[in-house]
């Protein structure tokens, strides 16, 4: 497979991750009175974290692939102001601004825009979703064995 081709597959995988987190979410379906959908054993909360890292895994690839590693990098100073916007968060605008950013990143080669959407990722979950950064840490390292255990299956 091309380089070229692998970038692109990344950036599908990642549009796929962030769709499953809006669909296990469900805050755009207004008709229903009980959103969110949750794997068994885990609860609503829960599912939607594990989705929510799934999506964390294809950022950091893509910064990779592209070399805009330091684009994830944060200050402490800009990962508190991300984490404690008391500004409500409109999850939907959010969602589109995200991926509007990534794939003008992708198409444009903006790393700019690329930084933005990741920030905005960061603040739909810890402002958005109420994930603490610990816990988002926690499920992204759990998800990651996870990953590699796969790996190691042929999966």
């Amino acid at each position: 497979m091309s380089w070229d081709a692998r970038i692109k597959n990344t950036v599908l995988s990642l549009d796929v991750e962030l769709s499953e987190v809006a669909n296990t979410s469900e805050w755009f379906k207004v008709w229903k009175q009980h959103k969110g959908k949750h794997d068994e054993n885990l609860s609503v909360r829960q599912t939607l974290l594990v989705e929510y890292v799934d999506a964390i895994d294809f950022f950091l690839l893509f910064a990779s692939q592209k070399q805009w590693v330091e684009n994830v990098d944060l200050t402490q100073a800009q990962f508190d102001k991300l984490a404690t916007d008391s500004k409500e968060l409109n999850l939907t605008d959010t969602y589109l601004a995200i991926k509007s950013m990534l794939f003008s990143s992708f198409v444009g080669n903006r790393p700019d825009n690329f930084r933005h959407a990741w920030h905005l990722y960061l603040k739909l979950g810890m402002v958005g979703f109420k994930f603490s950064a610990s816990e988002i840490e926690d499920a992204f390292y759990r998800k990651n064995k996870v990953n590699y255990k796969r790996q190691e299956n042929n999966y």
